[in-house]
């Protein structure tokens, strides 16, 4: 099962709000993967690249894939990347600074782990008995409500994956990576599960993805460990 991120209304509509919003989740993208997306040619897609790019919102490069000459496929530029939510990363960084220069990192940490603690429990109060499935279902509602332009997935070893392929807050995660540690602790604790974090986009990934094993389920009272990536 798939739940499909929606586009956000600050991008604009129709095939080009499509085009951006399709290569936020999985880009690089070449002109006939996109084309082949929406069922229209390659040239009618082309079109709206071009002007993307003219607007300085999309750029292409060489993409070797395999044997065979090299594609050109799209990206989105850092002006096109602003389009999506941004939660308060201005206000949201100075009250950190604010607690670093108070308290020390850990009371970075510690507001994290209040913030996210007043989300699980609500959460974690409805979904009581629920199965894995639910939870992430629930958690990825919760993280589409808060711009991460979020979905899960199964996946083949019986467990689930979870994508962020928007950061709200990249800024703060990037100088704060307290922020992630607490993230993960977070959905270990919803999902009564392992979670591990296999890509993240404060390194340069796509999209923040999480594998979450199932068959290592536990009563929320047992998660425990911090996040050590």
């Amino acid at each position: 099962m798939v739940t499909q991120p929606q586009p956000f209304s600050v991008v604009p509509k129709g095939l080009r709000g499509r085009i951006l919003n399709d290569l936020k989740m999985h880009q690089p993208l070449a002109a006939n993967e996109l084309a082949a997306r929406y069922g229209v040619s390659a040239n009618a897609v082309r079109r709206h690249l071009k002007e993307l790019e003219a607007e300085q919102l999309v750029q292409y490069g060489r993409e070797q894939r395999g044997k065979g000459a090299p594609t050109f496929a799209y990206r989105l530029t850092s002006s096109a990347e602003a389009l999506f939510p941004k939660r308060y990363a201005e206000e949201l960084t100075e009250v950190l600074t604010y607690l670093e220069q108070r308290g020390g990192r850990g009371e970075v940490r510690q507001f994290f782990d209040e913030r996210f603690q007043t989300q699980a429990h609500g959460l974690l109060a409805r979904l009581e008995g629920s199965t894995v499935e639910q939870r992430a279902e629930a958690v990825v509602d919760l993280l589409k409500e808060l711009g991460f332009m979020a979905e899960w997935t199964s996946s083949a070893d019986g467990g689930l994956r979870i994508a962020e392929h928007n950061c709200a807050m990249q800024a703060v995660a990037e100088r704060y990576p307290e922020l992630c540690d607490a993230e993960a602790d977070f959905l270990r604790e919803i999902l009564q599960a392992d979670v591990r974090r296999d890509a993240h986009i404060p390194h340069g990934c796509n999209a923040c993805e999480y594998a979450v094993s199932a068959a290592t389920s536990k009563p929320a009272a047992q998660v425990a460990g911090r996040e050590s990536q």
